[in-house]
């Protein structure tokens, strides 16, 4: 049986695995800016966090992956601030979507009452299945 080769940045560096259950456009986006900021800002968790600010301008987390969004721009409050801005962040989760598309998304999750949640709560509801995804995911990897 083959072993499985682990996904990485064209610096070396291993994906998240979030990232190595994406498509390869997610992939892509991660790794160029990354490898873009490390360049700027050093190898850190600078670098990273501005190679995940790239990535939710054109993808959301749903469950344990990324897809591609239906439109692109910030997905949340601390997006549109910039990086310093001191708002919440939705965990890749796009906040700015329609409420009928989080509604989709969470049918898609099998999120429990979502027919009687706000937009804020399904935005909430999205992050706590989407790291439970994350979690279950990772668990099994390392079974």
């Amino acid at each position: 049986m083959a072993k499985a080769t682990k996904k990485r940045t064209s610096g070396g560096d291993e994906l998240p695995s979030t990232l190595q259950r994406s498509g390869e456009a997610a992939q892509n986006t991660y790794a160029k800016t990354l490898e873009s900021a490390e360049d700027q800002y050093g190898d850190g968790e600078r670098a990273h966090r501005t190679a995940y600010a790239a990535l939710k301008h054109t993808h959301e987390k749903v469950g344990d992956h990324w897809e591609p969004k239906e439109k692109s721009g910030p997905s949340d409050a601390r997006a549109e601030g910039g990086a310093d801005s001191s708002r919440d962040t939705a965990g890749g989760v796009d906040a700015n979507a329609s409420k009928a598309h989080l509604y989709d998304l969470a049918k898609k999750l099998d999120v429990p009452g979502r027919s009687s949640m706000t937009k804020e709560e399904l935005v909430g509801a999205l992050q706590k299945a989407n790291d439970a995804s994350t979690r279950r995911a990772r668990e099994s990897k390392a079974r």
